[in-house]
């Protein structure tokens, strides 16, 4: 029987495939990768593809489905089972195989999964994913075959070859992890038991329907239970996932979120003292105090585009070490690590820095230059309407002079500060940013920033939300 599938169009995504499961997402959509993928990866001489799945409801029939589709293109199918979306980035590159897909849905709700793919060791995103639609629609796929199936456990491995690279001496840190129900879960119990120190793991069985708190550690909300457990055990710092723990949150002593730029000063300072001169990258979203202190530790600086994939591919192009994103993606690229974002990994480093400080991580934190910003702020814009907004509103800018990057979206600094207006590239939606040293500079951002909106025939967004000053 001729294959042919129509995927719903909102599941093809810039950097995954995702939907919400029994309306946009099912068996049927996962058999189609598996068929389209798999067709990819034998066309390009390929045999074998690494499947993992993550701890949601739904997951485990999903993967059924994606590796039923992967062996009737057939292939040879390496199932890792449930664990971390990084554990499947290391079991395909330490596999060497030509491919490797996770079944997740990240920091997402319960009823959303989805597919994060990569092929050849890169990430596989855009028109890559586009193409994935096309093929299926088409049935443009390889002839069917009868692949094979090999379970194994890889786990045991990989939480070893994460906590290898701890490097904190002799001090004894006092830890308290929050899974939050997350994927990691049995990989985390097994990094504790290696690793020196003493280790608090909150909420640590797996569970799909997340009753402790939603899995992303962005979110301040999210991090209460892990902020008042530090408190409770006077520990040295504490450490959140999301869903598939490929992003972080971090908490210090006293309990303060270093959020994503501030984690990145902190690893960026070590990278340097290793790799004096090395690019650094972060993406738009982060704080001008971010690049300032990369270059005052002798690094250069590189701001690039939001997206895991696309940092991933700039990396690579540029020979950085270490890279990361306002969300908690952090990449190391050093000759330790392989270059994908491991949430596990950056906490395992990052716990051998605070083990070798000679003060506590909130005396770092609190000497960090201070500013006033306001939170990600996300309003509807049309799909086919919202990068044309960004186009007016530079076009506008760059004919008054204003002082602009328009590396992803528009971000423009003032003697103020900075705002950015950026379209998302996964939904139908614009992001916008202010970041200020004052509350009257803020205040100046945000008015500069309405009044581009208003000029593009757009409402302003809501600042009511409290500032998030870091």
């Amino acid at each position: 029987m001729k294959f042919q599938h129509v995927f719903d169009p909102t599941s093809l995504r810039e950097y995954d495939i995702r939907g919400i499961v029994g309306q946009t997402l099912g068996a049927a959509d996962a058999f189609a990768i598996g068929r389209c993928f798999g067709s990819l990866v034998l066309q390009g001489g390929g045999k074998n593809v690494v499947v993992g799945y993550d701890g949601r409801l739904s997951s485990p029939g999903l993967e059924t489905a994606l590796v039923d589709g992967l062996k009737a293109s057939g292939l040879d199918v390496i199932r890792i089972g449930r664990g971390p979306t990084p554990m499947l980035y290391y079991a395909t590159t330490r596999l060497r195989a030509a491919g490797g897909i996770m079944v997740t849905g990240s920091h997402n709700p319960p009823n959303y999964n989805g597919f994060k793919m990569m092929l050849g060791g890169k990430p596989f995103f855009g028109p890559q994913i586009r193409r994935i639609g096309e093929m299926a629609a088409s049935g443009d796929v390889v002839a069917e075959a009868a692949g094979t199936a090999l379970s194994i456990d890889i786990a045991a491995d990989y939480a070893a070859r994460v906590a290898g690279d701890y490097d904190g001496g002799e001090r004894q840190l006092k830890v308290v992890w929050d899974n939050g129900n997350g994927a990691a879960g049995d990989v985390l119990q097994r990094l504790v038991e290696i690793l020196p120190g003493h280790h608090t793991v909150l909420n640590a069985i797996v569970d799909g329907n997340f009753p402790a708190h939603h899995p992303d550690p962005t979110v301040p909300a999210n991090l209460v239970q892990l902020i008042a457990a530090v408190a409770e055990k006077g520990a040295d710092l504490g450490i959140a996932f999301d869903g598939d723990a490929d992003r972080i949150g971090v908490v210090d002593d006293k309990g303060q979120i270093l959020f994503g730029d501030q984690l990145l000063i902190v690893l960026s300072r070590d990278m340097l003292a290793r790799h004096p001169g090395a690019t650094i990258i972060a993406d738009v979203k982060a704080s001008q105090v971010l690049f300032d202190e990369i270059a005052r530790a002798g690094g250069k600086p590189l701001m690039w585009k939001t997206g895991h994939s696309l940092i991933k591919a700039k990396m690579a192009e540029t020979g950085s070490p270490l890279a990361g994103e306002m969300s908690g993606h952090i990449f190391f690229n050093d000759e330790h690590w392989y270059g994908f974002d491991d949430a596990l990994y950056a906490a395992v480093r990052l716990l051998g820095i605070v083990a070798r400080l000679n003060n506590r991580l909130s005396a770092v934190h609190d000497a960090m230059p201070k500013v006033i910003n306001t939170p990600e702020l996300r309003f509807n814009c049309d799909d086919r309407r919202k990068f044309g907004v960004i186009e007016e509103v530079a076009a506008r800018l760059q004919q008054d002079g204003a002082d602009v990057a328009a590396i992803d979206g528009v971000r423009v600094n003032t003697p103020d500060g900075w705002w950015l207006l950026r379209a998302s590239n996964t939904q139908a939606v614009l992001v916008a940013r202010c970041e200020a040293s004052s509350e009257a500079g803020l205040d100046r951002l945000k008015t500069a920033l309405v009044a581009q909106l208003e000029a593009s025939g757009l409402p302003a967004p809501d600042f009511s939300a409290e500032n998030a000053g870091h």
